[in-house]
């Protein structure tokens, strides 16, 4: 099972539109998926037309250590299920302030759903911020993928990213690395785009070897700006369901392929 923590502190970068479009692609591909929305703006499950109401169990509940994972997440399509957020998941921050072991929360909810649900990857979209949610995403992740916009800020905004997965790999989880980044809102045949991914590209390999992004690489896939991304979620869809024959499925559809190669690589590690 691939565990992979979808993170970038910064919003409006396509976190949320890449967890769930990798999320239904893989599941497209035949592979069980699990995506929990972790962000209490619930945009995950918003996208694919889950919106938690009432007395309806979410995230929080596991969280808060009312329900098991197995209790909360739902099946939305075929091979796809989802542990949907709402606005309460915002508490937690609070919650577990002082909560003995509030870093292993998702990690052990996890270990015990894994007995019950055999899935194929588990995929965690990530609040836009480096708070508890984030740091228990982490703990219980072995990869990383981060969505970057290719703008000059981004790269400033990329070392925090990578010193936090540094921290957490040194105190939290040994396991922990970075397996890539896909670059997101690309505009072709810009000098910018252009610029920005070389320097990408230079700086990864020239990190120290030992660093948890140390074989991290760019994802050849590039997602380019499309406005069928930006209307799917209003129609509870993934981009493949709403508009498999735009760009934006086709650079998902190249990225969840990107994905599903790095599978022997990824089982050889876990095995090690």
């Amino acid at each position: 099972m691939r565990v992979i923590a979808i993170m970038n502190q910064k919003g409006g970068v396509g976190k949320t539109t890449t967890s769930v479009n990798l999320a239904a692609g893989l599941a497209r591909q035949g592979r069980r998926v699990c995506l929990i929305d972790l962000d209490p703006q619930a945009h995950s499950s918003l996208h694919l037309g889950v919106e938690a109401a009432g007395s309806a169990d979410t995230i929080y509940q596991v969280f808060a250590r009312a329900r098991g994972l197995d209790q909360v997440r739902q099946l939305i399509s075929e091979n796809l299920w989802l542990a949907p957020a709402d606005l309460d998941l915002a508490a937690t921050e609070l919650e577990l302030v002082d909560a003995q072991g509030r870093e292993f929360v998702l990690r052990q909810a996890l270990e015990a759903a894994h007995a019950d649900q055999n899935f194929d990857y588990v995929l965690m979209d990530c609040p836009p911020s480096l708070g508890v949610l984030t740091i228990n995403a982490l703990s219980a992740a072995g990869e990383v993928i981060i969505p970057l916009q290719p703008h000059f800020f981004a790269l400033q905004g990329l070392s925090r990213l990578l010193e936090t997965t540094a921290l957490v790999t040194r105190r939290l989880n040994r396991r922990l690395r970075v397996s890539g980044i896909l670059l997101c809102l690309y505009e072709t045949g810009t000098r910018l785009a252009a610029d920005v991914t070389e320097d990408l590209m230079r700086f990864l390999e020239a990190s120290d070897p030992q660093s948890p992004w140390a074989q991290a690489r760019v994802f050849e896939s590039r997602i380019r700006r499309n406005i069928k991304l930006a209307e799917a979620p209003s129609f509870g869809q993934s981009v493949f369901a709403y508009a498999p024959g735009s760009s934006g499925a086709v650079d998902y559809g190249a990225l969840v392929s990107e994905v599903i190669a790095a599978e022997n690589q990824f089982a050889h590690r876990a095995a090690a």
